[in-house]
């Protein structure tokens, strides 16, 4: 048996995401967007940010958020800026430059967060007008490498923006586990204040696929869905999107999946540590990197799906396992027992 600890979508969906797609199947809805469940969905998230008078619209994936909603907020000689971790940055095969716009990038702190300070000396240097001119600042929480941002961290990097005439728009990817981290100091409403912009991920925490993106002034709004059109981000179906955040919002479904994520993963990175195995950062949220011998990589193979993450030295690598909301005690415990005691 291989434990899957690839990703955290590997998955389909909630029982209770699909049970309420499949009873909607059959019963006919409008497209686009304009149905009733994306309506009752999107009023239950601005609701459950305290933002009454945001924009809610929903998109398939991660990589169309980010993109989708950068190039809405920037004017075309402006730049986004980014950690040099950072999933817009790294992992998106140059999907934003393509819209026209340059990535500007800082260097992320270990557990991948970037700070106010950093940002002051390329400020000065983009002054010339023959740069680009920054106009966004990209984060995501949870980092890339699992971190969660505080709330007197992001108080102080959105107090920076508005200052200085930026916008930071947050990538929520693996918002769920953020929020629903021990380490985690912020309600929802209080991070939704904290930013201009940011998207509730739904495909690492739940649902089939489908993000749920928030503009939260509503004077940056106008337009906003013919750029959405414009980058072929629009859905036919949309009411199945509506229909999975409807139900990730009843019942506290949407943070129950991101306590089960962590503490499974919480369970694994302590039994690791307790057989030796080094951490390459120590993460309070879903995804666990270890420091593997090389020579020991043969059998993670087999008895796991993992994901390579970067060479370490010559004889080791950082690979990384992610736990999601199907993850169990028994796969985490029996992943455990298979694996050598390193010590």
């Amino acid at each position: 048996m291989k434990f899957w600890f690839r990703n955290d979508y590997s998955f389909g969906a909630h029982p209770k995401v699909m049970e309420a797609v499949c009873a909607a199947n059959l019963e006919g809805n409008i497209g686009y967007g304009d149905d009733k469940y994306s309506d009752m969905a999107k009023a239950r998230i601005r609701e459950v940010c305290g933002l009454p008078d945001a924009m809610v619209e929903f998109v398939a994936g991660g990589t169309q958020a980010n993109v989708l909603t950068c190039a809405f907020l920037l004017k075309p000689w402006q730049a986004a800026i980014c950690p040099d971790s950072g999933h817009l940055n790294g992992h998106e095969v140059g999907a934003f430059e393509a819209t026209g716009h340059k990535i500007l990038t800082v260097p992320a702190t270990p557990d991948g967060k970037i700070a106010p300070e950093q940002l002051v000396p390329l400020l000065k240097l983009h002054q010339d007008v023959h740069l680009t001119e920054p106009g966004l600042v990209y984060i995501s929480n949870a980092t890339e490498n699992g971190a969660v941002y505080t709330k007197a961290e992001l108080t102080a990097l959105y107090t920076f923006c508005r200052e200085n005439g930026l916008y930071l728009f947050i990538d929520g990817a693996r918002l769920g586990c953020a929020l629903a981290s021990d380490a985690n100091d912020m309600t929802l409403p209080e991070f939704a204040h904290l930013c201009d912009a940011f998207y509730i991920g739904g495909t690492k925490n739940g649902t089939m696929y489908g993000e749920a993106l928030v503009i939260t002034r509503p004077e940056l709004t106008k337009g906003f869905f013919r750029m959405k059109k414009r980058l072929l981000t629009v859905m036919e179906k949309g009411w199945i999107q509506g229909v999975q955040f409807l139900t990730l919002f009843e019942d506290d479904l949407y943070f129950k999946m991101g306590r089960q994520s962590n503490e499974m993963a919480a369970r694994l990175q302590k039994g690791l540590k307790a057989k030796g195995w080094k951490l390459w950062v120590e993460s309070p949220t879903n995804q666990v990197f270890v420091i593997a011998p090389n020579d020991k990589k043969p059998l993670l193979d087999e008895v796991c799906q993992y994901e390579d993450w970067c060479p370490y030295d010559e004889t080791h690598t950082v690979v990384r396992f992610v736990c999601c909301f199907h993850t169990t005690e028994a796969d985490v415990d029996g992943f455990l027992a298979a694996l050598p005691d390193l010590q």
